[in-house]
């Protein structure tokens, strides 16, 4: 009817009391991730949750809305150690949480233990990985970041890229996520580095 404004379907992660939609840029705290990360790669080792969960806060506190969390480091678990992670994390904070790993196990862990709707980071355009982490972020209700690279690696023009972020969303759709639900990051390098990149 006239007047009336169109339902658009917009992607979000919540917590138990938190909705962050997805509709603007937001915030997202990444130091919850050993690389490069002293702090926290000892954190893991000595599995310090209070640490980690101080390191959590202090990004809540700086204006993160939703907390990357990335546990990859060599020697340790990273299925356990993600899954207590996530654990300690939700008892303290109700911002949303990004699950962030190339291991397919360690992402089912994390969302079978997730209260609310998590981003899944990510999935690429390789076709194994497509079809190894898209059922989990069917199954689990979870969003996911769609990185534009493939067996080629990062490919320098943007119409490859395009391609690869359709195959991504294409290939999503057929596991029945929907396209709002999938977000790509066209992995642009800075401008400094890369001329072409702009």
């Amino acid at each position: 009817r006239q007047g009336e404004v169109a339902y658009q379907p917009c992607g979000y992660v919540c917590t138990p009391t938190n909705v962050l939609k997805l509709d603007v840029p937001v915030v997202v705290g990444e130091r919850i991730n050993p690389t490069g990360n002293k702090r926290m790669k000892e954190a893991l080792l000595k599995e310090n949750m209070d640490e980690i969960v101080a390191i959590a806060l202090e990004q809540v506190e700086a204006g993160a809305q939703m907390l990357d969390v990335n546990v990859g480091l060599a020697g340790i678990d990273e299925v356990k150690m993600m899954v207590k992670v996530v654990k300690a994390l939700q008892e303290v904070i109700d911002v949303p949480l990004q699950i962030d790993s190339t291991n397919p196990e360690v992402i089912e862990a994390a969302l079978r233990i997730y209260h609310g709707v998590a981003m899944v980071n990510s999935v690429n355009g390789e076709q194994k990985a497509l079809h190894a982490i898209l059922p989990i972020v069917k199954k689990y209700g979870a969003c996911v970041i769609g990185l534009t690279l493939d067996e080629s690696g990062i490919q320098d023009g943007c119409q490859e890229r395009v391609e690869i972020a359709h195959r991504i969303i294409d290939t999503a759709k057929q596991y029945g996520i929907e396209k709002h639900r999938v977000f790509i990051d066209a992995l642009t390098l800075t401008v400094s580095t890369q001329q072409s990149a702009c």
